[in-house]
């Protein structure tokens, strides 16, 4: 007899033997609850002497693609899409603030939407995120806020008219403050951008230092001018013991349909012509120095690199790494 005959037959008989005594009767005893919680929303890296930790304020569901990313036909669309294995019906963005332990000071970049549900009641986590990741709010000392969008700066005022970060000072460039707290110019279809400017920026006057281009206003973080998204819109250069990342806020917001044709427009640009060429310059520029980047919507936790790609760019999300 062959050995793999034997075998098989060894097999069967025992499994017919199992399925007498009911042994393979019996129902599965492996049996968990469904709807358990998600991972906590927080990952921590380090860039040179700094410890980062991004934590999630939540993402925001953006709804049909062709509504938010301009100037495309719905084929072209679905293309790029479909071709990154993406939804074609609905885009989600996410929300990735970063905490930046500099040795000397902890840093909070943007801080999501606060209590504002516009885009529905998956934001708002900032501070749940906060504390899973073990980061007391009343230590941090400066608020950095690459412009005053109602998803970058709606955390920092409860809305009992407390503050969520009572120790810190905020920067963010003057363009930016004067335009979104001056109902005039917001203009009455983005209500509720000035009213959430209003609420968070207004009563923190007094500990806002407005940032310029090209200024180094904390050690290791300088500020970028990288205007069109809004007109006082700015990334910041994060550098410590020889190595640097881009945090480059919403200098582009997905991570395909603005880097394949990053002449695209997006319909929150307060000046697209003005954005989409920005972006461009600063991509080159982050492409070309192989500079890793924080993009505040891209895929958590938005850490990555960008390379010229044809036309335009192609995203190379960085490996997470589980042991610091």
């Amino acid at each position: 007899m062959q050995p793999g005959v034997l075998n098989r037959r060894l097999v069967l008989a025992g499994a017919a033997g199992l399925a007498a005594a009911g042994g393979l009767a019996r129902p599965a005893a492996a049996k968990a609850p469904m709807g358990m919680p998600q991972a906590p929303y927080f990952y921590r890296f380090k860039l040179g002497a700094m410890e980062g930790t991004v934590l999630s304020d939540g993402p925001i569901p953006l709804g049909d693609p062709a509504a938010g990313f301009l100037g495309l036909s719905r084929e072209e669309l679905n293309r790029q899409l479909t071709e990154n294995f993406l939804p074609t019906d609905k885009v989600v963005l996410e929300q990735n603030t970063l905490v930046l332990n500099t040795g000397n000071h902890l840093v909070l970049f943007d801080n999501g939407m606060g209590s504002v549900t516009a885009f529905g009641n998956t934001t708002g986590k900032l501070l749940t995120s906060l504390a899973a990741a073990g980061i007391d709010r009343k230590d941090i000392d400066a608020i950095v806020m690459t412009h005053a969008h109602i998803d970058h700066c709606g955390g920092i005022m409860a809305d009992d008219g407390s503050r969520n970060f009572p120790n810190a000072q905020l920067y963010i460039a003057q363009a930016d403050y004067d335009y979104w707290t001056d109902a005039a110019k917001v203009g009455p279809n983005l209500k509720l951008f000035l009213d959430q400017a209003t609420k968070n920026l207004v009563p923190n006057r007094d500990r806002i230092h407005f940032v310029r281009d090209g200024q180094e206003f904390i050690p290791g973080i300088q500020a970028i001018a990288t205007p069109g998204h809004t007109v006082g819109h700015t990334m910041f250069m994060l550098t410590s013991a020889g190595q640097s990342m881009a945090f480059i806020g919403d200098l582009t917001h997905h991570q395909v349909l603005l880097l394949e044709k990053p002449l695209t427009e997006f319909a929150y640009d307060t000046d697209p012509k003005q954005s989409a060429q920005t972006r461009v310059r600063m991509l080159n520029m982050l492409a070309a120095n192989r500079i890793p980047l924080l993009a505040y919507h891209f895929p958590w936790p938005g850490i990555g690199h960008v390379a010229k790609s044809g036309e335009g760019f192609r995203y190379y999300p960085a490996p997470m790494v589980m042991a610091l």
